[in-house]
């Protein structure tokens, strides 16, 4: 079994042989791919084909469970539940909603036009961006089961934790008005056939890749840059389990950003082997994706001053809580 399963980690899921194929096109084309240059390119076009292709594949499937449960349905369930039942199923239905920050905070609006409590929104505000299926399966590729099932989890209790949170706060009225003014969520949703569902999926890969390219090019790039130029010596001074304050650089590093998970994954990738500690890693991705200055410039528009700072506050407590227990327990998922 552990060869299987080594097999699909390695090959299919991580593409080795693709890096291999590229290494070895790259060689012939007279191009040395253990010098700084020729390992950033073979680094650049491995990472950017593997990331598209396994991207597409499974933004597909991913669509295709999304068409069963498009807003009008989520907000149907989710209205069915109450305390943290509630956020424990709002956090999970984020996980089927492959959206960055920005994306989310539109569904965000809508289930709080439906009546929803603040907390529940919260939930699935933080969940959205920070854990999906496909980002689950990407980190498989490239950290391993342990990792990739770790980041899930500590990113789905964060979400639960923190929505509970705001809500025993009661921060109902830190809401901008003009966007709580119903409490129904009755809605029609639309019936659609096999077909609809599968050019509906297909669609949305078309949608997601051309919203993410940009950021995919450019976390490659700085992983590409990270991994093939910058000094080990340096990254551990900076961000290594020796420097206290690695957690919070790292967080406060990956804020201003702004791209979704599968951006971050190449510079984590380049982090990860140059010895960074999984907490820092795990701290710099969730930084970037749950907190993003752009995020939080279009949250301030709907929720008042008090409520964005508990927001803030609460997920960034989160994410070094995170950071510092994985980076003192590394020893046991790596």
């Amino acid at each position: 079994m552990k060869v299987i399963w080594d097999f699909f980690q390695n090959q299919i899921l991580g593409m080795k042989w693709l890096n291999e194929l590229i290494g070895g096109g790259l060689s012939a084309l007279g191009l040395d791919i253990t010098s700084r240059l020729g390992g950033s390119i073979q680094f650049f076009l491995y990472d950017t084909i593997k990331i598209l292709v396994l991207l597409s594949v499974l933004i597909f499937f991913i669509s295709y469970i999304q068409s069963y449960f498009p807003p009008e349905r989520t907000k149907k369930i989710l209205g069915r539940f109450h305390g943290i039942k509630a956020n424990i199923l709002s956090a999970l239905l984020g996980t089927v909603t492959p959206f960055c920050s920005c994306s989310s905070i539109p569904l965000f609006i809508g289930f709080t036009n439906a009546g929803l409590p603040v907390g529940v929104t919260f939930s699935f505000l933080i969940s959205s961006p920070l854990v999906d299926l496909g980002a689950l399966i990407l980190l498989m590729s490239i950290f391993g089961v342990k990792i990739a099932f770790a980041y899930v989890i500590v990113g789905l209790v964060l979400a639960v934790a923190g929505g509970t949170l705001i809500d025993k706060l009661g921060m109902e009225d830190y809401v901008v008005k003009f966007i709580n003014p119903g409490a129904t969520v009755d809605i029609e949703e639309p019936d659609l056939t096999r077909k609809d569902r599968i050019i509906y999926a297909r669609e949305q890969v078309m949608a997601t890749v051309k919203k993410v390219i940009l950021y995919i090019l450019i976390g490659v790039g700085i992983g590409a840059f990270i991994h093939n130029w910058i000094p080990e010596s340096l990254i551990q001074t900076i961000l290594g389990e020796n420097n206290p304050f690695s957690v919070l650089i790292a967080t406060v590093i990956g804020i201003p950003m702004y791209a979704d998970i599968f951006g971050t994954i190449p510079i984590a990738e380049a982090l990860f082997a140059k010895g960074v500690g999984v907490g820092t890693i795990l701290s710099f991705m969730m930084g970037v994706t749950a907190l993003s200055l752009p995020s939080m410039i279009m949250l301030k528009r709907v929720v008042k001053n008090k409520l964005l700072a508990i927001f803030i506050g609460v997920v960034a407590a989160g994410i070094l809580i995170i950071g510092y227990f994985f980076n003192a327990f590394s020893f046991l998922i790596v």
